[in-house]
């Protein structure tokens, strides 16, 4: 047995273990990272990356049959799925060298490529290693869910890591699961030439804004996407070729393939975490607000930690830990000024609470302000004029933004911002936007946060019709 004694040891070369162990190593400490599948996680090889890259291939289809309104065109694309998967594969390979193991141990980390299992409170095996640490950063992340529906178990069935390995397009792609992965991959095939029907439980996109996930889900629908809500799937059967998914209320979906996108499962499992001491359920590893599990010595980051599956998130908790693990120094992770986005065409942002949620909590004192797309010349320039911003405020501070629309993912990012420094409406209504942007959006919502406050004031109507009487 080799034995290796380390200051921090991280398991899982995910977004968020990458990014402990790339800043702890180049800031002094010795660190041994484990990694028994691919380096990068499932974001460069399952998730955000690919489908993005997938996403945007459907983009380039559906703008060639959609050049009329700009003078151009509409053209039938010839759509080679398997070369879009190249083009999917070519962004991974680009991107892969930034987490590669080579690059890590050029850095100073030693990269040990086997399954870690605990073996005491601050130790793990990793094949024919023990590993004694002083503290340990567990990054496993998470793992597609699938549901014990019966008969899935006879039936083939995709998820967002086999679906890559498709390279032929599904004639009819049925989809269990409307939330941001299910819908996300509905639209990418859907614009690439599959018929794509999307069966979801309850409500698709339901974890959003329901007002602007309507928008996103009519454009959908006029694109020629079937969605069905409120359709728990009871039974599926079939073969290859020949799908068929049963809902609890009967009706019955028939397919060629079948992605299923029902959620995501936190990778707790085969680490023997109970002889670290680690509390955990089916859901994460339980951590207090410093990212620390119930062994003060061990952290949970990421989606591993049971709180919001974003690769983003993961990198902020990374952030959280290094203060503490290599500075001593007392850090915590807050989520209010976090922001989630949806790649759909129109995207779908949020930072901070919805509407519903700021009623909820603030009541009155709750103020929103809207403005459109369709009031925004770089939008009509474009000919992208569907969406709207929200800016939910409270007592002239911003407690949330929700934007659908074109860039929405690009957009929220000024509110994030906002949130994480607790900006004033007044800081946000005096920035200088370019003409002409998208970015005006966001400075115009501000505005309409002050317009009823000075256009519509008799106070300032008073002031003003006095100054301009006593000044020459």
């Amino acid at each position: 047995m080799n034995k290796i004694k380390t200051d921090l040891l991280v398991i899982g070369a995910g977004s968020g273990g990458l990014s402990v162990a790339a800043g702890a190593v180049q800031m002094g400490a010795k660190v041994v990272l484990l990694e028994d599948h691919k380096m990068g996680g499932d974001c460069l090889n399952y998730g955000c990356v690919p489908s993005k890259a997938l996403i945007a291939a459907g983009k380039q289809a559906h703008a060639l049959r959609n050049g009329a309104k700009f003078g151009v065109a509409d053209v039938m694309p010839k759509v080679d799925y398997a070369a879009a998967k190249d083009h999917v594969n070519n962004v991974i390979a680009t991107i892969a060298p930034v987490d590669s193991e080579e690059r890590f141990e050029g850095l100073g980390v030693t990269v040990i490529r086997e399954r870690g299992r605990f073996t005491g409170q601050n130790t793990v095996q990793a094949g024919d290693n023990e590993i004694t640490a002083r503290r340990i950063v567990i990054a496993t992340g998470s793992s597609p869910f699938v549901p014990p529906i019966p008969g899935l178990e006879n039936v083939p069935f995709l998820t967002n890591e086999s679906l890559w390995d498709l390279c032929e397009l599904p004639e009819h792609l049925l989809i269990v699961g409307g939330g941001p992965i299910g819908i996300e991959m509905a639209q990418a095939h859907l614009r690439l030439g599959s018929n794509v029907t999307v069966i979801e439980g309850m409500k698709a996109m339901g974890k959003d804004d329901p007002e602007l996930a309507a928008i996103v889900l009519d454009r959908m629908r006029e694109e020629g996407m079937v969605i069905e809500e409120d359709a728990l799937a009871e039974e599926i059967s079939g073969k290859a070729g020949d799908i068929t998914v049963k809902a609890k209320d009967g009706r019955v979906f028939k397919g060629t393939h079948l992605l299923m996108a029902v959620g995501r499962a936190a990778n707790v499992n085969d680490m023997d975490l109970d002889k670290a001491g680690v509390a955990y359920s089916r859901s994460g590893i339980e951590v207090d607000a410093s990212m620390k599990t119930s062994n003060k010595k061990i952290y949970a980051i990421g989606d591993v930690a049971g709180q919001l599956q974003f690769t983003h998130v993961a990198g902020y908790h990374a952030g959280v830990v290094i203060r503490s693990i290599l500075f001593g120094l007392p850090s915590k992770a807050k989520q209010g000024h976090l922001p989630w986005a949806t790649y759909t065409d129109p995207e779908l942002a949020q930072v901070g609470l919805t509407e519903a949620q700021a009623r909820e909590e603030h009541g009155d004192k709750t103020e929103v302000y809207r403005f459109p797309f369709h009031e925004n010349d770089r939008a009509i320039a474009e000919g992208k004029t569907t969406g709207l911003i929200k800016v939910m405020v409270v007592k002239g501070r911003p407690v949330g933004a929700s934007i659908v629309g074109a860039s929405a993912g690009e957009l929220i990012g000024l509110w994030a911002l906002a949130l994480a420094n607790n900006l004033k409406m007044s800081q946000i209504a005096g920035m200088v936007a370019p003409y002409p942007t998208l970015g005006e959006v966001n400075k115009r919502a501000a505005g309409a946060y002050f317009s009823p406050r000075l256009f519509e004031s008799d106070m300032v109507k008073t002031v003003v019709g006095f100054v301009q009487k006593i000044i020459p």
